[in-house]
């Protein structure tokens, strides 16, 4: 089966007013070069990618830039405010890449320390009810905190992006019992942002019913970023395919995967 064949096994993803048919979306940080950033956006099929707003000279054209390899009749850019320790920078970059870029998506960041990488709960929460009131569609990375997830939906929040663990670590989704609760209460697009390593990640946080993973490192500092991106791609469509359909239950014991009658056995035995 083709990806594309996949693909209309599922409804499309919508944020606020956008509408994606890929759930993975990826940021352009880190990579070796803009040429192996732009093929690996190709092959992990994403229409949407992120660009921190801070590190990327917007105005300045006549030096190249990330933006000329990317290809916005394919893709939807996701600035982001990466960078950013307090809701007054958070929303004075994000006005920024509004005028510049012409969109009003913005994925909210504002962080507590550069040691951690953490999100600052109190300026998260003051940055996007101040940029919803000024008509962005936000989509907020915060940690994994369910108390925390709801008030950002308060405040009218497009999607809230939970870490599955710290930025760059590439540990994976670390407390999958705080996605679940998150998940079971929100009532917008929840995405898995940060911490994500490899394919089997990607595919555990979409199986736990995620709408959506959002990933750089793990695409750019692999050893193979092309292959890898690949390997992204095929394991987020298979995890929200694994989600849709229901996983059996797990068992103490052994069941037959025949039965011993011959006769079929109804579904979920």
């Amino acid at each position: 089966m083709s990806t594309v064949q996949s693909l209309e096994l599922d409804q499309p993803l919508k944020v606020g007013g956008y509408t994606f048919r890929s759930r993975l979306f990826v940021g352009t940080g880190k990579y070796s070069s803009f040429e192996l950033m732009r093929d690996c956006l190709e092959a992990s099929e994403t229409e949407c990618v992120t660009v921190a707003v801070r590190r990327v000279n917007l105005t300045d054209r006549s030096t190249a830039s990330l933006l000329d390899f990317i290809d916005r009749s394919k893709v939807t850019i996701l600035p982001n405010t990466a960078g950013c320790f307090s809701a007054e920078d958070a929303i004075r970059y994000s006005r920024l890449s509004r005028e510049v870029l012409g969109t009003d998506l913005v994925k909210l960041e504002v962080l507590a320390d550069e040691q951690t990488l953490l999100p600052h709960p109190i300026q998260t929460l003051k940055a996007a009810e101040q940029l919803v009131s000024e008509g962005f569609t936000v989509l907020c990375y915060t940690s994994d905190d369910p108390v925390l997830a709801l008030e950002l939906e308060k405040v009218g929040c497009a999607s809230v992006m939970p870490a599955g663990s710290p930025i760059g670590s590439g540990q994976g989704v670390l407390n999958p019992n705080n996605l679940r609760i998150i998940l079971e209460r929100a009532s917008v697009p929840i995405i898995c942002d940060a911490g994500v390593g490899t394919a089997s990640d990607v595919a555990i946080a979409m199986e736990l019913g995620c709408e959506g993973v959002l990933l750089n490192t793990g695409i750019a500092h692999a050893t193979d970023p092309l292959r890898m991106a690949h390997a992204m791609k095929h394991a987020c469509l298979s995890g929200r395919l694994a989600y849709l359909s229901g996983r059996i239950p797990r068992k103490l014991y052994a069941t037959a995967s025949s039965p011993m009658d011959g006769r079929i056995s109804p579904r979920g035995s």
